[in-house]
């Protein structure tokens, strides 16, 4: 037995056999990470010696009947943009390169109160703008399957560590597939919950309205007890829904029988890579031998919503990261003779050159003269998408299409053609504008070995549906046992 290899759940089994402790996971997953992490690079902030002696603390207490908890002792790891107290927080940018948090996000509360231990805060594009972790002010995030690709953005990090078994799940943020891309990339499973399941208190904003925290785990079921962890109604987040908890790991009931699926041809058309499409034909025929009424619609909503994303997300950005000018927060500059002077240098040489695209475009399209030719318009499609989904979620219980149009791509490749790169993110932004929940799940590989994701879009706050359809789907299939990365060069 690898420990490194199990889920959660099966360590919590171990665990409770006694067949393994506390401080034997938390050790393999740190001697995983000194092996692994120069060649992946996920990790921004190691915090592994204080993990190994915390470890030893919530084992006693265990051991004696203090703690109690079937989670208590489980490591993870956190996307560098959600405050943990006393620990750096990032953002990946050399705006907030010696931040260190005064107070732990919600999420990480919630964390702590299960006694979890976090190995560190990972990899991330700069503030999040990004679709391959590859505009980190830090390090460049390699892909496990292949350490010449990408590993998806901006929560490249997070993923990369959950698939090259260096933590055993990890959390991320989504603005417009941040979650989902990158999880499709690295072939592990990625949600991004319903806008305002999870609180966002403690999440450094990019985009408030389209910012969601969410999960990266090795199979769904371990999605589901996270989630469980995280999700719940926070009263210092106002855009937090106030709905009654629920238990997610009861959803998984391994049967679609009957369980109705779109599948948008507009997401199987022009554009997206061959392989990745006969990959999901395949998956869409396991679907229909399960049990499910599996049928094409229409929903051509892609193109203008990748347009309006960028609309909505640049706004929001140049509007939350106008705080950081070297007075209130962030790096400030040593080269100036007056105020003006330390606003533009400390902003100059704060911020990457992703980071300043998507604020001059966001401050452009709120600029006097331009608000309702773009702005205006953005929200206007913002509610078409609405009810586009409105529409097919009328008759269907579930929307299926591909995580992303190819499977990851090289390092550099789309470094100097920031459009394409926008491009990666079009089967994902629309779930966010909608506020929806959508899942990632791999369900293969392509020619070059790399895994392709198939998203699962579910109703509001019905996570329940995406997560039983990806276990049972997941259950039929058992990638996890049939493909493992390869730390290719």
């Amino acid at each position: 037995m690898n420990i490194i290899d199990l889920t959660v759940h099966e360590l919590q089994e171990k665990l409770k056999n006694k067949e393994i402790t506390i401080s034997e996971i938390n050790k393999a997953y740190i001697d995983r990470i000194n092996e692994k992490e120069k060649d992946v690079q996920a990790f921004i902030t190691l915090t592994t010696d204080e993990a190994l002696e915390k470890a030893k603390s919530i084992e006693e207490k265990v051991n004696s009947g203090e703690i109690k908890g079937d989670l208590a002792g489980i490591p993870i790891g956190i996307k560098d943009n959600m405050c943990i107290e006393g620990v750096k927080t990032t953002c990946a940018s050399k705006m907030l390169e010696n931040f260190v948090a005064p107070y732990n996000a919600t999420v990480i509360e919630k964390i702590n109160s299960e006694n979890m231990i976090s190995l560190g805060k990972t990899n991330m594009d700069e503030f999040a703008m990004g679709s391959s972790t590859e505009t980190s002010y830090f390090k460049k995030t390699k892909n496990p399957w292949d350490l010449s690709k990408v590993p998806g953005g901006s929560s490249g990090g997070s993923a990369a560590a959950v698939s090259a078994n260096m933590v055993p799940w990890a959390l991320g943020s989504d603005t417009g597939g941040s979650i989902r891309q990158p999880a499709g990339c690295c072939g592990v499973v990625g949600l991004k919950p319903t806008y305002g399941l999870v609180s966002r208190f403690g999440l450094v904003a990019y985009a408030s309205s389209l910012d969601q925290i969410g999960t990266f785990t090795k199979d769904v079921q371990d999605t589901a007890l996270l989630l469980n962890i995280i999700a719940g109604h926070d009263e210092k987040d106002s855009t937090s829904a106030n709905i009654e908890k629920k238990d997610y790991t009861k959803c998984l009931k391994n049967d679609v029988k009957g369980l109705k699926i779109a599948v948008p041809k507009e997401f199987f058309a022009e554009g997206i890579n061959p392989e990745v499409k006969s990959t999901l034909e395949k998956a869409i025929e396991k679907y229909k031998e399960l049990g499910a009424v599996v049928e094409e619609v229409s929903l051509d909503i892609a193109n203008y919503a990748l347009a309006a994303y960028y609309i909505i997300a640049c706004a929001e950005a140049s509007s939350n990261l106008g705080r950081f000018d070297g007075i209130r927060y962030g790096h400030r500059s040593e080269k100036f003779n007056n105020l003006r002077d330390i606003y533009i240098n400390s902003r100059s040489e704060g911020f990457g050159d992703e980071v300043k695209r998507r604020i001059i475009l966001g401050t452009y399209v709120l600029s006097s003269g331009y608000y309702d030719a773009f702005y205006k318009k953005g929200q206007q499609v913002r509610t078409l998408v609405k009810n586009e989904f409105d529409k097919v979620f009328a008759e269907y219980d579930v929307i299926l299409t591909p995580t992303a149009p190819t499977t990851a791509f090289k390092i550099g490749e789309k470094s100097d053609n920031p459009l394409e790169m926008y491009l990666s993110d079009i089967c994902t932004v629309s779930v966010n504008i909608a506020g929806l929940p959508g899942l990632s799940l791999p369900c293969g590989i392509d020619s070059n070995g790399m895994p392709v994701g198939m998203q699962l879009i579910g109703k509001r706050f019905d996570e329940e549906t995406i997560l039983n359809t990806g276990y049972t789907y997941e259950q039929a299939t058992k990638f996890r046992d049939n493909y493992k990365p390869e730390f290719k060069n």
